[in-house]
């Protein structure tokens, strides 16, 4: 009962066949034939599986629309060393709403030695120099490096293994701000910063001239929370001056970036930065306060950056088209052959026989003598 319900089914369904099948009989296998067949399976199956890690293969959109998170936070990560003892140095921020670094946070202050160990002088050249490349070919490797999902390119510097036997001379200032989303002044001078109700001074009336030095290395820079693809283009930098009274100078454009991908939401900041070094000299009208100074604006544009992929059914719809297409060009190509093919064949089985033709005809027939009768 079961198979003749299935021999039913199966009749029904051929009969929905509509398409025209040959018979075996009328099918001619040829060499070339076979041939085409296997390059024209070797061309889908490599076009089918560049068509599919191509729709894997996530692409990164860049949009421009306004930023209007007025009152959100911002985070500075600063990591700087500074060629003068702690106790001779002081870190402050005053932004456009007169809220210095008392508000924001702290830094921890770290007494050190300018000089790097051999190590140490070996890894801050590295990612100076990898730093360097990266921000001179950002735009040509930037979808390599959004899709690498590194947040961080290079690793910790290495400890120092050897203390040296002079007492440090350096000042390590780092730590996480949390400041407000306007412009603002974050500043190493000479001195210890102490508040005031309309701002803040730095006390540095103890020092004298020959004690300020303010070459600087800066291990890190940036703001906002890591995110793959963005370069902080002061990390890296070293700045080294034989003048003590020098003002050192950063005017930096932070921009919001809003980063969303497949498997991430983040939101953070990148910054663009021009620097400018100038030496005070009251004598020569160049006024001013030495020092490191960082001056910071927010920018009114916000950058979205987007992962996207293409749909499913254009996909869907370019990979029926190029098998289709690969199988009828080929088809058209074997056709044109085998029809070259075949009229050679022909060209050559007429010669043949005319050959043929000709060498019966030159043949001559001798015919016998007739017979006398005597």
């Amino acid at each position: 009962m079961l198979r003749s319900r299935k021999n039913k089914l199966a009749e029904t369904v051929k009969e929905f066949d509509t398409f025209n099948k040959l018979p075996e009989s009328f099918v001619e296998s040829s060499r070339v034939g076979g041939t085409f067949t296997l390059i024209t399976l070797t061309l889908i199956t490599w076009l089918v599986y560049s068509e599919i890690r191509y729709y894997f293969d996530n692409r990164f959109i860049f949009k421009f629309s306004p930023d209007t998170d007025y009152d959100g936070k911002i985070k500075l990560n600063i990591d700087i060393t500074v060629a003068m003892p702690c106790q001779n140095v002081g870190a402050d921020i005053l932004d456009s709403t007169n809220q210095n670094v008392m508000m924001f946070g702290n830094l921890e202050e770290e007494n050190t030695w300018f000089e790097l160990s051999l190590e140490q002088r070996r890894h801050f050249d590295n990612v100076r120099h990898f730093n360097m490349y990266l921000r001179e070919q950002f735009h040509a490797i930037q979808d390599l490096l959004w899709k690498s999902r590194q947040v961080q390119y290079y690793g910790d510097p290495p400890t120092r293994k050897y203390m040296p036997v002079t007492p440090p001379d350096a000042c390590r200032l780092h730590g996480t701000l949390e400041l407000n989303k306007v412009a603002g002044n974050f500043h190493i001078t000479a001195g210890k910063s102490l508040s005031l109700p309309r701002g803040h001074i730095h006390i540095s009336a103890f020092m004298w001239d020959n004690d300020y030095n303010f070459t600087h290395r800066i291990n890190k820079l940036s703001f906002g929370d890591p995110s793959p693809g963005i370069i902080h283009p002061l990390e890296g930098d070293e700045k080294v001056t034989t003048e003590n009274m020098a003002l050192f100078q950063y005017f930096i454009e932070v921009v919001p970036t809003d980063v969303q991908t497949f498997m991430t939401h983040t939101q953070t900041y990148q910054y663009s930065v021009k620097d400018h070094l100038r030496l005070v000299d009251h004598h020569k009208g160049s006024h001013g306060v030495p020092g490191i100074f960082f001056k910071y604006d927010m920018s009114a544009l916000k950058v979205s950056v987007s992962e996207e992929r293409e749909p499913l059914d254009q996909f869907f719809v370019r990979l029926c088209a190029t098998v289709c297409g690969i199988f009828v060009t080929t088809g058209l190509i074997n056709s044109f052959i085998q029809f070259v093919l075949r009229l050679f064949n022909c060209q050559r089985g007429v010669s043949s026989a005319t050959t043929g033709a000709d060498i019966i005809n030159n043949i001559s027939v001798i015919e016998p003598e007739p017979l006398i009768e005597r």
